[in-house]
């Protein structure tokens, strides 16, 4: 008896590894890698803007990102993009700071800046340490994965709501819920997902982080400042304190 013919063949193919060369590949070239960096903060780029920023001619991001059309806007393609730099960010080697404005942008970035979309550096790691520590967030293992994952508690869904999150609907997002970065410039953990996806964009609504001119013009992409009044309503709201 032929014992294939009774065989379910898969509709698509069974994956049997995955192929990072290919997509390192793609960041590897030193202009484009520092285009992708420039792209971090989730904002829609032109050519000539991200050329500037990763100080290079417009011709030459023109080719590296293939432009089509006049004022095309570039982004990242999505939050695993963003994760995927942040990881290869902590294995690789730092640029030291050579000049005074590079020293003014190391430090804002690592102070408070965005991760593609959510807060991190200083800022974000102490926001999540507060989460933790007044009992809105709880870790949770799961054994599907490696990565820590968070629960919001009672406590912390009614402090959240108050904050303006509905959190059912950010339960069923299709986008993970809420997990952890390991952030490249405090080599601790700040929340990512929707959750803090939805956290720090409700943060730049009401006007408790904003970019701006505190920072040097090629860091304000991703770094924020802390408003007055985001200090005060993150350690009323949150007790965090970034004193």
């Amino acid at each position: 008896m032929d014992y294939r013919r009774n065989m379910t063949v898969p509709a698509q193919p069974m994956p049997y590894d995955t192929d990072i060369a290919q997509a390192a590949a793609l960041m590897a070239d030193p202009t484009r890698a520092a285009m992708l960096r420039a792209l971090l903060s989730d904002r829609p780029l032109a050519a000539g803007e991200l050329a500037r920023l990763a100080g290079v001619s417009a011709a030459t991001a023109s080719f590296q990102v293939a432009r089509q059309g006049r004022h095309r806007y570039y982004r990242l393609a999505g939050h695993e993009v963003a994760a995927a730099l942040e990881a290869i960010g902590l294995i690789s080697p730092v640029l030291p700071v050579r000049t005074l404005r590079q020293s003014r942008e190391a430090a804002a970035l690592a102070e408070a800046r965005t991760c593609y979309d959510h807060l991190a550096g200083r800022a974000g790691v102490g926001l999540l340490d507060a989460l933790l520590e007044s009992k809105s967030l709880s870790r949770t293992d799961h054994s599907d994965s490696a990565s820590t994952r968070f629960v919001v508690t009672g406590a912390g869904a009614r402090t959240l709501a108050s904050f303006g999150l509905n959190i059912p609907e950010l339960r069923r997002s299709r986008r993970k819920f809420a997990g952890e970065c390991i952030d490249w410039t405090q080599r601790r953990g700040h929340l990512n997902g929707a959750l803090a996806a939805a956290i720090t964009a409700r943060l730049f609504e009401v006007g408790w982080i904003a970019r701006g001119p505190k920072t040097p013009k090629s860091a304000r992409r991703r770094s924020v400042h802390i408003t007055a009044a985001g200090a005060l309503g993150l350690a009323d709201t949150f007790g965090l304190d970034l004193t």
